[in-house]
């Protein structure tokens, strides 16, 4: 985590600086300067038109009764990339351009989401009897609970398999 604060806050900023002499030298320095204000201006559109697009996809995931995981990673992504492309510097408009391509952005997703299921790790506790969550438990379906539950869950790829309702017992 230090190593990626210092890579942020350090290394980047001074790779920016860099680059960007390096274009001045180049192409001039007024062009350097049109040329980072113009990439503001074009990526807080880009940031626009991307974040509607990823709101209307949420909230269609919403009305569809889905969750939305895709489509909070997807507007969480837009919104980092905005920021890069917001912040002076051709280093940053080019991260911030990659997460706001949306072929760009489903390959970043894929790669978090391989990296995120390899390290999560999910627990399912039950209160304990006695507690007062475990008395509102019991008012409000009739009978304690006979035990604790602890375990794991993962990621399944079947959408179109119904999980059985729990309460399909006739029991409301």
């Amino acid at each position: 985590m230090a190593l990626l604060l210092v890579l942020i806050f350090i290394v980047l900023p001074v790779a920016e600086i860099y680059v960007i002499i390096k274009v001045g030298e180049a192409i001039g320095v007024w062009p350097t300067i049109g040329l980072l204000i113009l990439d503001g201006f074009l990526g807080a559109a880009l940031l626009r038109s991307q974040g509607r697009a990823a709101w209307r996809r949420f909230n269609d995931a919403l009305a569809a009764g889905k969750v939305p995981a895709r489509e909070v990673f997807d507007g969480a992504m837009v919104i980092f990339g905005g920021a890069f492309l917001i912040t002076p510097g051709f280093i940053t408009d080019f991260i911030g351009l990659l997460l706001l391509i949306p072929l760009s952005r489903a390959m970043f997703r894929g790669l978090v989401t391989k990296v995120a299921l390899g390290r999560a790790a999910f627990a399912v506790r039950t209160v304990q009897w006695g507690s007062k969550a475990g008395s509102r438990y019991r008012r409000r379906s009739g009978q304690p609970p006979s035990y604790d539950y602890e375990g794991s869950a993962r990621e399944v790829h079947e959408p179109e398999k119904q999980l059985p309702n729990p309460r399909s017992d006739g029991e409301h």
